[in-house]
Protein backbone atom coordinates (compact mmCIF):
# COMPACT_ATOMS: atom_id res chain seq x y z
CA UNK A 1 0.00 0.00 0.00
CA UNK A 2 1.05 3.59 -0.85
CA UNK A 3 1.43 5.71 2.14
CA UNK A 4 1.25 9.20 1.40
CA UNK A 5 4.21 10.75 3.31
CA UNK A 6 2.41 13.22 5.12
CA UNK A 7 0.80 10.58 7.19
CA UNK A 8 4.19 8.83 7.93
CA UNK A 9 6.17 10.11 11.08
CA UNK A 10 9.76 8.34 11.15
CA UNK A 11 11.64 7.27 14.24
CA UNK A 12 15.19 6.77 14.76
CA UNK A 13 16.13 4.01 16.83
CA UNK A 14 14.28 0.85 17.78
CA UNK A 15 15.11 0.89 21.78
CA UNK A 16 11.77 0.97 23.89
CA UNK A 17 11.54 4.58 24.06
CA UNK A 18 11.63 4.70 19.89
CA UNK A 19 9.30 1.49 20.08
CA UNK A 20 7.06 2.75 23.09
CA UNK A 21 6.39 6.16 20.82
CA UNK A 22 5.67 4.35 17.76
CA UNK A 23 3.19 2.45 19.64
CA UNK A 24 1.36 5.16 21.20
CA UNK A 25 1.43 6.53 17.83
CA UNK A 26 -0.52 3.62 16.63
CA UNK A 27 -3.41 4.62 19.88
CA UNK A 28 -3.43 8.21 19.70
CA UNK A 29 -3.13 9.19 16.30
CA UNK A 30 -4.41 6.14 14.39
CA UNK A 31 -4.21 8.10 11.11
CA UNK A 32 -0.57 8.26 11.00
CA UNK A 33 1.94 5.71 10.22
CA UNK A 34 5.18 4.96 12.51
CA UNK A 35 7.83 4.03 10.41
CA UNK A 36 11.09 2.94 13.31
CA UNK A 37 14.76 2.98 11.46
CA UNK A 38 16.97 0.58 13.94
CA UNK A 39 20.59 -0.08 12.89
CA UNK A 40 21.04 -3.21 14.45
CA UNK A 41 19.07 -6.63 13.12
CA UNK A 42 16.79 -6.83 16.03
CA UNK A 43 15.15 -4.16 18.70
CA UNK A 44 15.83 -3.01 22.01
CA UNK A 45 19.91 -4.61 21.75
CA UNK A 46 21.12 -1.70 23.56
CA UNK A 47 20.07 -0.31 26.32
CA UNK A 48 16.65 -1.56 26.14
CA UNK A 49 18.50 -5.04 26.91
CA UNK A 50 21.36 -4.23 29.09
CA UNK A 51 19.75 -2.72 32.37
CA UNK A 52 19.10 -3.90 35.11
CA UNK A 53 15.16 -5.19 34.31
CA UNK A 54 13.61 -2.31 37.57
CA UNK A 55 10.18 -1.27 37.76
CA UNK A 56 11.18 2.11 39.40
CA UNK A 57 8.95 3.18 41.56
CA UNK A 58 10.25 7.01 40.94
CA UNK A 59 11.08 7.86 44.66
CA UNK A 60 14.58 9.11 44.00
CA UNK A 61 12.83 11.82 41.27
CA UNK A 62 13.04 15.31 41.57
CA UNK A 63 9.20 16.37 42.59
CA UNK A 64 7.75 18.03 39.28
CA UNK A 65 10.77 16.75 37.04
CA UNK A 66 9.85 14.90 34.00
CA UNK A 67 11.27 11.88 35.80
CA UNK A 68 9.32 11.65 38.51
CA UNK A 69 6.24 12.43 36.27
CA UNK A 70 6.54 10.16 33.24
CA UNK A 71 8.16 7.27 36.14
CA UNK A 72 5.18 7.30 38.12
CA UNK A 73 2.28 6.98 35.80
CA UNK A 74 4.64 4.96 33.35
CA UNK A 75 5.19 2.33 35.91
CA UNK A 76 1.57 1.95 35.95
CA UNK A 77 1.05 1.69 32.39
CA UNK A 78 4.11 -0.65 32.19
CA UNK A 79 2.86 -3.33 34.50
CA UNK A 80 -0.68 -2.79 32.78
CA UNK A 81 1.12 -3.61 29.47
CA UNK A 82 2.91 -6.10 30.75
CA UNK A 83 -0.45 -7.62 31.94
CA UNK A 84 -2.44 -7.80 28.79
CA UNK A 85 0.49 -9.41 26.98
CA UNK A 86 1.75 -11.92 28.84
CA UNK A 87 5.13 -10.35 29.29
CA UNK A 88 6.91 -11.61 32.53
CA UNK A 89 6.62 -9.04 35.17
CA UNK A 90 6.30 -8.92 39.43
CA UNK A 91 5.69 -6.49 41.93
CA UNK A 92 7.92 -7.63 44.51
CA UNK A 93 9.31 -4.77 46.62
CA UNK A 94 12.40 -2.86 47.57
CA UNK A 95 14.46 -1.96 49.95
CA UNK A 96 17.05 1.28 50.35
CA UNK A 97 19.16 0.89 52.97
CA UNK A 98 21.90 3.07 55.06
CA UNK A 99 24.40 1.07 56.31
CA UNK A 100 25.84 3.58 58.85
CA UNK A 101 24.21 6.58 60.55
CA UNK A 102 25.95 8.74 58.02
CA UNK A 103 23.89 8.07 55.47
CA UNK A 104 20.33 8.88 57.25
CA UNK A 105 19.72 12.56 56.41
CA UNK A 106 20.71 11.36 52.51
CA UNK A 107 17.98 8.22 52.70
CA UNK A 108 15.31 11.15 54.95
CA UNK A 109 15.70 13.04 51.79
CA UNK A 110 14.84 10.17 49.28
CA UNK A 111 11.82 9.43 51.64
CA UNK A 112 10.69 12.64 51.49
CA UNK A 113 10.91 12.77 47.65
CA UNK A 114 8.85 9.72 47.08
CA UNK A 115 6.29 10.89 49.84
CA UNK A 116 5.89 14.11 47.26
CA UNK A 117 5.76 11.88 44.27
CA UNK A 118 2.92 9.88 45.21
CA UNK A 119 5.52 6.65 46.08
CA UNK A 120 3.66 4.30 48.70
CA UNK A 121 7.04 3.99 51.16
CA UNK A 122 7.40 3.04 54.73
CA UNK A 123 10.56 3.90 57.02
CA UNK A 124 11.48 0.99 58.90
CA UNK A 125 14.39 -0.34 61.16
CA UNK A 126 17.12 -2.70 61.73
CA UNK A 127 14.74 -5.43 62.61
CA UNK A 128 11.98 -4.62 60.33
CA UNK A 129 15.00 -5.00 57.25
CA UNK A 130 15.44 -8.05 59.13
CA UNK A 131 12.24 -9.44 58.06
CA UNK A 132 12.28 -8.47 54.48
CA UNK A 133 15.68 -9.09 53.71
CA UNK A 134 17.20 -11.42 56.56
CA UNK A 135 20.94 -10.99 55.23
CA UNK A 136 20.93 -7.23 54.86
CA UNK A 137 22.32 -4.75 56.91
CA UNK A 138 21.90 -1.39 58.17
CA UNK A 139 20.46 1.04 60.77
CA UNK A 140 17.38 2.24 59.27
CA UNK A 141 15.90 1.84 55.42
CA UNK A 142 12.76 2.63 53.07
CA UNK A 143 10.63 -0.10 52.27
CA UNK A 144 9.33 0.39 48.72
CA UNK A 145 6.77 -2.29 48.23
CA UNK A 146 4.95 -0.74 44.96
CA UNK A 147 8.75 -1.45 42.94
CA UNK A 148 8.64 -4.59 40.99
CA UNK A 149 11.05 -5.84 38.29
CA UNK A 150 9.99 -6.76 34.34
CA UNK A 151 11.48 -8.66 31.21
CA UNK A 152 11.72 -4.96 29.06
CA UNK A 153 13.61 -7.18 26.28
CA UNK A 154 10.27 -9.15 26.20
CA UNK A 155 8.49 -5.49 26.19
CA UNK A 156 10.23 -4.22 23.37
CA UNK A 157 9.48 -7.36 21.20
CA UNK A 158 5.55 -7.01 22.26
CA UNK A 159 5.71 -3.79 21.24
CA UNK A 160 7.15 -4.33 18.17
CA UNK A 161 4.63 -6.95 17.22
CA UNK A 162 1.63 -4.57 18.12
CA UNK A 163 3.06 -1.67 15.79
CA UNK A 164 3.69 -3.98 13.15
CA UNK A 165 0.18 -5.49 13.20
CA UNK A 166 -1.45 -1.93 13.64
CA UNK A 167 0.41 -0.95 9.87
CA UNK A 168 3.50 0.57 11.53
CA UNK A 169 6.99 -0.51 10.02
CA UNK A 170 10.22 -1.56 11.78
CA UNK A 171 12.82 -1.35 9.61
CA UNK A 172 15.75 -3.05 10.67
CA UNK A 173 19.50 -3.30 9.52
CA UNK A 174 19.09 0.74 9.03
CA UNK A 175 22.08 2.80 10.04
CA UNK A 176 21.01 6.29 9.35
CA UNK A 177 23.71 8.36 7.12
CA UNK A 178 21.81 11.27 6.22
CA UNK A 179 18.91 13.61 7.10
CA UNK A 180 17.43 15.99 4.98
CA UNK A 181 13.99 18.75 5.11
CA UNK A 182 12.55 19.61 2.50
CA UNK A 183 9.28 22.02 2.29
CA UNK A 184 6.96 19.53 2.73
CA UNK A 185 8.66 16.39 4.20
CA UNK A 186 12.10 15.49 6.20
CA UNK A 187 14.08 12.73 4.19
CA UNK A 188 16.09 10.02 6.03
CA UNK A 189 18.64 8.06 4.26
CA UNK A 190 20.71 5.11 5.13
CA UNK A 191 23.78 3.24 4.72
CA UNK A 192 22.47 0.68 2.47
CA UNK A 193 21.01 2.91 0.01
CA UNK A 194 16.81 3.10 1.52
CA UNK A 195 15.53 6.17 1.54
CA UNK A 196 12.32 7.25 4.12
CA UNK A 197 10.28 10.22 3.83
CA UNK A 198 8.07 11.59 6.36
CA UNK A 199 6.03 14.33 7.88
CA UNK A 200 7.78 14.66 10.97
CA UNK A 201 11.51 13.16 12.38
CA UNK A 202 11.64 11.75 16.27
CA UNK A 203 14.76 10.83 17.10
CA UNK A 204 14.95 8.28 19.68
CA UNK A 205 18.63 7.24 19.12
CA UNK A 206 19.65 6.55 22.28
CA UNK A 207 23.47 6.41 22.59
CA UNK A 208 23.79 8.20 19.39
CA UNK A 209 21.09 11.07 19.64
CA UNK A 210 23.34 13.73 19.83
CA UNK A 211 24.77 12.52 16.44
CA UNK A 212 21.63 12.06 14.74
CA UNK A 213 20.67 15.69 16.11
CA UNK A 214 23.36 17.18 14.27
CA UNK A 215 22.95 14.63 11.52
CA UNK A 216 19.72 16.68 11.01
CA UNK A 217 21.07 20.29 11.46
CA UNK A 218 20.33 20.44 14.83
CA UNK A 219 22.77 20.65 16.96
CA UNK A 220 21.97 19.29 21.09
CA UNK A 221 22.53 21.52 24.11
CA UNK A 222 24.81 18.16 25.49
CA UNK A 223 26.90 15.58 24.20
CA UNK A 224 26.10 12.00 25.38
CA UNK A 225 29.37 10.20 27.24
CA UNK A 226 28.86 6.63 27.24
CA UNK A 227 29.29 5.28 30.85
CA UNK A 228 29.53 0.83 31.21
CA UNK A 229 27.92 -0.60 33.81
CA UNK A 230 29.34 -4.29 34.88
CA UNK A 231 27.33 -6.49 36.74
CA UNK A 232 28.40 -10.01 38.65
CA UNK A 233 26.03 -12.57 39.48
CA UNK A 234 25.33 -15.08 42.55
CA UNK A 235 26.20 -18.13 42.50
CA UNK A 236 22.94 -20.51 42.62
CA UNK A 237 23.70 -21.24 46.00
CA UNK A 238 24.35 -17.62 47.22
CA UNK A 239 20.76 -17.14 45.60
CA UNK A 240 18.91 -17.10 49.22
CA UNK A 241 20.88 -13.95 50.38
CA UNK A 242 18.12 -12.00 48.35
CA UNK A 243 14.69 -12.41 48.65
CA UNK A 244 14.03 -8.88 46.40
CA UNK A 245 16.07 -5.87 45.64
CA UNK A 246 18.48 -4.41 47.81
CA UNK A 247 20.26 -0.99 47.36
CA UNK A 248 22.07 0.91 49.19
CA UNK A 249 21.93 5.30 49.74
CA UNK A 250 22.98 6.90 46.32
CA UNK A 251 25.57 9.49 46.00
CA UNK A 252 23.65 12.33 45.83
CA UNK A 253 26.48 13.85 43.07
CA UNK A 254 25.49 11.11 40.64
CA UNK A 255 22.32 10.11 38.65
CA UNK A 256 23.53 6.88 39.51
CA UNK A 257 21.98 4.39 42.10
CA UNK A 258 24.99 2.75 42.75
CA UNK A 259 25.97 -0.99 43.28
CA UNK A 260 22.51 -2.88 44.21
CA UNK A 261 21.06 -6.52 44.47
CA UNK A 262 18.66 -7.59 41.82
CA UNK A 263 16.48 -10.73 41.54
CA UNK A 264 15.41 -11.23 37.88
CA UNK A 265 12.56 -12.71 36.69
CA UNK A 266 14.23 -15.44 35.77
CA UNK A 267 15.23 -15.98 39.20
CA UNK A 268 19.03 -15.65 38.79
CA UNK A 269 20.27 -12.71 41.47
CA UNK A 270 22.31 -9.72 39.67
CA UNK A 271 24.93 -7.30 41.27
CA UNK A 272 25.94 -4.20 39.86
CA UNK A 273 25.96 -2.16 38.13
CA UNK A 274 29.26 0.40 39.00
CA UNK A 275 29.43 3.13 36.50
CA UNK A 276 32.76 4.07 34.75
CA UNK A 277 33.20 5.81 31.17
CA UNK A 278 33.29 3.43 28.29
CA UNK A 279 36.09 3.85 25.88
CA UNK A 280 33.27 3.52 23.29
CA UNK A 281 29.75 4.55 22.86
CA UNK A 282 28.86 -0.01 22.27
CA UNK A 283 32.06 -0.16 24.85
CA UNK A 284 30.66 -3.30 26.80
CA UNK A 285 33.96 -4.90 27.70
CA UNK A 286 36.73 -3.04 29.42
CA UNK A 287 38.64 -3.77 26.19
CA UNK A 288 36.60 -2.13 23.54
CA UNK A 289 37.81 1.17 22.57
CA UNK A 290 36.50 3.62 19.84
CA UNK A 291 39.16 6.21 18.90
CA UNK A 292 36.53 8.06 17.23
CA UNK A 293 34.20 7.83 20.63
CA UNK A 294 36.58 8.07 22.93
CA UNK A 295 38.26 11.55 21.13
CA UNK A 296 35.49 13.39 21.12
CA UNK A 297 34.46 13.15 24.58
CA UNK A 298 38.10 14.18 25.55
CA UNK A 299 37.48 16.83 23.03
CA UNK A 300 34.49 17.72 24.95
CA UNK A 301 34.80 20.96 27.83
CA UNK A 302 31.63 19.46 28.98
CA UNK A 303 33.27 15.91 29.36
CA UNK A 304 36.60 17.68 30.80
CA UNK A 305 34.97 19.47 33.57
CA UNK A 306 33.18 16.44 34.88
CA UNK A 307 36.59 14.59 35.08
CA UNK A 308 37.88 17.49 37.17
CA UNK A 309 35.30 17.79 39.24
CA UNK A 310 34.91 14.42 40.17
CA UNK A 311 38.05 12.35 39.08
CA UNK A 312 38.35 11.06 43.11
CA UNK A 313 34.78 9.47 42.34
CA UNK A 314 35.88 8.37 38.60
CA UNK A 315 38.64 6.80 40.00
CA UNK A 316 37.25 4.72 42.87
CA UNK A 317 34.79 3.52 39.86
CA UNK A 318 37.69 2.60 37.31
CA UNK A 319 39.19 0.99 40.48
CA UNK A 320 35.94 -1.18 40.92
CA UNK A 321 35.54 -2.36 37.41
CA UNK A 322 39.47 -3.84 37.19
CA UNK A 323 39.14 -4.87 41.22
CA UNK A 324 36.53 -8.03 42.36
CA UNK A 325 37.71 -7.30 45.35
CA UNK A 326 36.44 -4.23 45.44
CA UNK A 327 33.22 -4.66 43.76
CA UNK A 328 32.61 -7.27 46.50
CA UNK A 329 33.30 -5.01 49.24
CA UNK A 330 31.04 -2.62 47.99
CA UNK A 331 28.27 -5.27 48.11
CA UNK A 332 29.54 -6.71 51.52
CA UNK A 333 28.13 -3.13 52.78
CA UNK A 334 24.71 -4.21 52.10
CA UNK A 335 24.97 -8.10 52.43
CA UNK A 336 27.51 -9.38 54.95
CA UNK A 337 27.53 -12.72 54.51
CA UNK A 338 28.22 -12.63 50.55
CA UNK A 339 31.62 -13.92 50.01
CA UNK A 340 33.85 -13.24 47.44
CA UNK A 341 33.55 -16.60 45.54
CA UNK A 342 30.08 -16.64 45.47
CA UNK A 343 30.13 -13.71 42.30
CA UNK A 344 30.04 -14.94 39.24
CA UNK A 345 31.08 -12.66 36.27
CA UNK A 346 28.00 -11.64 34.50
CA UNK A 347 26.76 -8.79 31.76
CA UNK A 348 27.54 -5.22 31.22
CA UNK A 349 25.37 -2.79 29.81
CA UNK A 350 26.38 1.21 28.27
CA UNK A 351 24.59 4.30 29.50
CA UNK A 352 23.57 6.74 27.26
CA UNK A 353 24.22 10.02 29.69
CA UNK A 354 23.85 13.68 28.95
CA UNK A 355 26.58 15.82 30.27
CA UNK A 356 26.06 19.66 29.93
CA UNK A 357 28.40 22.62 28.30
CA UNK A 358 29.75 23.47 31.93
CA UNK A 359 30.53 19.74 32.99
CA UNK A 360 27.37 18.81 35.06
CA UNK A 361 25.56 15.33 34.70
CA UNK A 362 21.44 15.97 32.99
CA UNK A 363 19.62 14.56 35.91
CA UNK A 364 16.01 14.73 33.97
CA UNK A 365 14.88 13.49 30.80
CA UNK A 366 15.44 15.86 27.69
CA UNK A 367 13.42 16.33 24.27
CA UNK A 368 14.85 19.15 22.11
CA UNK A 369 12.05 20.33 19.70
CA UNK A 370 13.28 21.44 15.92
CA UNK A 371 11.86 21.88 12.40
CA UNK A 372 10.04 18.69 11.35
CA UNK A 373 11.85 17.08 14.65
CA UNK A 374 11.76 16.19 17.81
CA UNK A 375 15.15 14.66 19.42
CA UNK A 376 15.15 12.49 23.02
CA UNK A 377 18.63 13.73 23.64
CA UNK A 378 18.22 12.34 27.41
CA UNK A 379 16.26 9.16 28.62
CA UNK A 380 18.62 6.90 31.51
CA UNK A 381 17.22 4.88 33.92
CA UNK A 382 14.16 4.77 34.66
CA UNK A 383 13.81 5.43 31.22
CA UNK A 384 12.45 1.54 30.41
CA UNK A 385 9.95 1.90 33.17
CA UNK A 386 8.70 5.29 32.16
CA UNK A 387 8.86 4.75 28.44
CA UNK A 388 5.22 4.45 27.59
CA UNK A 389 4.58 7.52 29.32
CA UNK A 390 7.73 9.30 27.36
CA UNK A 391 6.08 7.90 24.12
CA UNK A 392 2.83 9.44 25.01
CA UNK A 393 4.53 12.41 26.41
CA UNK A 394 6.15 12.77 22.29
CA UNK A 395 2.94 11.91 20.97
CA UNK A 396 0.92 14.74 22.65
CA UNK A 397 3.68 17.01 21.72
CA UNK A 398 3.56 15.77 18.43
CA UNK A 399 -0.45 16.55 17.97
CA UNK A 400 -0.14 19.72 19.37
CA UNK A 401 2.93 20.63 16.58
CA UNK A 402 0.79 19.25 13.44
CA UNK A 403 -2.43 20.22 14.44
Amino acid sequence: MNIPTNRKIVIIGGGIVGLATAYQITNRLPNLVPIVLEKEPDVGMHQSGHNSGVLHSGIYYKPGSLKATNCREGKRMMEQFCQENGVPYEICGKVIVAVDDEEVPRLKTIFERGQQNGVVCRWIGPDELRELEPHASGVQAIHVPEAGIADFHGVCRELRRLVEQRGGTIELNQRVTQIQRRADAIVIRTRNGREYAGRFLINCAGLYSDRVARLAGDPPPVQIVPFRGEYYELHPDARHLVKNLIYPVPNPQFPFLGVHFTRMVDGTVECGPNAVWAWAREGYSKTRLNLRDMFEDLRYAGFRRLCARYWREGWEELRRSFSKRLFHAALQRLVPELRIDQLVPGRSGVRAQAVSPDGSLVDDFLIVDAERAMHVCNAPSPAATSSLRIGLTIVERLEKRLA
